[in-house]
């Protein structure tokens, strides 16, 4: 274990760049889990298994129950299926698969915080809890952490995510709604399939399924107020067939983000109305499937304007992010940690004019390295550890 602020941050960067390397999907992240653990034995920091490749280390253990707060760090580790453009000295080894939402910088982060924490581990007041957690994507980690125990002792948690739409350096961290929640659907039209010469014959399921699409784009501008904020986006339509062929049927796929679960049951009421009518009157049937995901992420005041605070003792009363429109309509599992106890999930910005634009979930994103010591700052202050006097220059 180095002693040395700038080589703790070197060794994390040279990790992230491993890390993204090697990625995994969501509850696959074996390779992940053993590197972070193996960090953590180097450290001689305790750690346990939760939710199968999750991993909760603790700094300070023996303060718990000392009448400190314990704190709980998140960092997520899982990839997505996405193959990688980037053409990086890094870029993923995995066809297929590559860290295109910066989750190998979080976990790096968090191994930079856990270093720095142990080396300054006297000095902290209360434990703190350091939460890898897997499946983040789409595999509600965050909730299998905590059916699985993970924070039962802990008081508040704190979160972040790197963010390319916002200047470098930039924090958002409001004190209510900061990120939505989200839904997916499918909509499976059956027809009569018949020679594209003889339509009148048919009920064409792909005709029906593109006046669905159509009619779906007027929830939010027909159906909802013009002050709320909601996205309903049909993104994938299946009818695979020959050039001379109506298929039998068709597919619809698409998600939705609502600001909370009153506007979900609202537009997934629609969605299911509208596609049933819709279909009829094309002389077809259909199917709807709606699936719940993740609701939308709500700081608790206190806890965001202590990150807002901590930012901004660090980086100076200008650096808050500004004309940022929030909520976010992207989702975030984090949501589960704030609805089962207090604290906050903020926003930083990576985008420093060198290619740190691309947004996540794009084959050509790569993760701003320079987040790391930026973060491993605010997350030691959060915890009352010391910090060394730097700027995000």
């Amino acid at each position: 274990m180095s002693s040395n602020w700038q080589d703790i941050i070197d060794s994390a960067t040279e990790t992230r760049k491993a890390l993204h390397q090697s990625p995994e999907l969501s509850w696959q992240e074996t390779q992940t889990a053993s590197l972070i653990r193996e960090k953590l034995n180097q450290l001689d920091i305790p750690w346990q298994s939760y939710a199968q490749t999750g991993t909760l280390a603790c700094i300070n253990p023996s303060a718990k129950g000392n009448g400190h707060p314990h704190i709980a760090l998140r960092g997520d580790i899982d990839a997505l299926p996405i193959s990688e453009k980037t053409d990086k000295a890094w870029q993923s080894k995995t066809d297929g698969c590559m860290h295109a939402c910066g989750h190998d910088g979080h976990t790096a982060t968090l191994l930079a915080t856990a270093e720095w924490l142990k080396l300054n581990e006297a000095e902290i007041p209360g434990a703190v809890s350091l939460v890898f957690q897997p499946a983040e994507e789409g595999g509600h980690g965050a909730r299998e952490m905590l059916k699985d125990g993970a924070l039962k002792e802990v008081d508040y948690i704190y979160g972040w995510h790197n963010w390319p739409a916002i200047p470098f350096g930039q924090l958002l961290c409001p004190d209510d709604i900061v990120m939505c929640g989200n839904g997916t659907f499918e909509v499976i039209i059956t027809g009569k399939g018949g020679h594209a010469s003889q339509p009148e014959l048919c009920a064409d399921p792909v005709l029906a399924a593109s006046a669905i699409n159509l009619a779906l784009q007027q929830i939010i501008s027909r159906k909802l107020a013009p002050q709320q904020a909601a996205v309903v986006s049909v993104t994938s339509i299946q009818a695979e067939s020959g050039l001379t062929v109506i298929p039998q049927q068709a597919k619809l796929s698409g998600c939705i983000r609502v600001p909370n679960q009153e506007t979900a049951d609202t537009i997934n009421q629609l969605i299911e109305q509208i596609s049933h009518d819709t279909a009829k009157a094309y002389g077809t049937e259909c199917q709807v499937n709606i699936y719940p995901r993740y609701s939308a992420t709500i700081n608790h005041k206190t806890h965001a304007q202590r990150v807002r605070e901590e930012w901004q003792n660090l980086y100076g009363k200008d650096s808050l992010a500004q004309n940022v429109n929030v909520p976010i309509m992207a989702s975030e599992d984090f949501s589960y940690y704030l609805n089962a106890i207090p604290g906050a999930f903020a926003l930083i910005g990576a985008d420093d004019g060198e290619n740190h634009d691309a947004p996540c979930h794009s084959p050509n994103y790569d993760f701003n390295d320079k987040l790391i010591a930026l973060v491993t700052q605010l997350f030691s202050r959060i915890v009352g550890a010391p910090v060394p006097n730097l700027t995000k220059s």
